[in-house]
């Protein structure tokens, strides 16, 4: 186990080879962290489902091309999945959402505590977006995933320094009113 607790895959000697139990492994351990990730900036639950889905797809054609990851699987999966998200959110030409009513009603509780929610979560995605790229990494990976400096700079790559940074100018950037 590696000091994030998660399975220390190496230079991946089984999953290069298409070995299915290592990659039913390293579905099963990763799959959920990386479509939590996609949905947290998502909000939505297909969306999450089919982008997640997309990440290991990859993974999956990058191995069996010997191009897959050498090191650091973690971080090529989370860096696969933001950039399925930036895509993601280039390709989309216009939002399809419930009409407020339908979205409302499917909610659970106090209508007006579910529209609070819902608005207040809408508000972090769009300031969150005014973020560079690095920046929205560093913020989804600390903050909402729970990681570390350490653990970001491994999985992005970059110094703890960077992180650091990065993370202090995200939280200091100008704020949407």
């Amino acid at each position: 186990m590696g000091q994030d607790g998660h399975r220390e895959w190496g230079n991946l000697p089984h999953a290069q080879v298409l070995d299915r139990a290592a990659l039913a492994a390293i579905y099963d351990e990763y799959y959920p962290l990386i479509y939590r990730y996609i949905y947290r900036q998502t909000g939505d639950v297909e969306t999450a489902r089919d982008l997640a889905a997309d990440v290991f797809q990859r993974l999956l054609q990058a191995l069996q091309h010997q191009a897959g990851p050498q090191h650091q699987l973690a971080g090529w999966l989370y860096r696969t999945a933001h950039n399925l998200l930036v895509d993601h959110y280039r390709h989309q030409q216009h939002r399809q959402t419930m009409p407020l009513d339908e979205e409302i009603a499917a909610e659970d509780g106090d209508m007006a505590e579910a529209l609070d929610s819902r608005l207040a979560a809408e508000r972090v995605r769009a300031a969150v977006q005014g973020l560079s790229i690095d920046q929205q990494q560093v913020i989804f990976l600390k903050f909402l995933e729970g990681l570390s400096n350490e653990q970001v700079a491994r999985l992005l790559d970059k110094p703890v320094s960077a992180v650091k940074s990065l993370q202090h100018r995200a939280l200091a950037a100008p704020k949407e009113p």
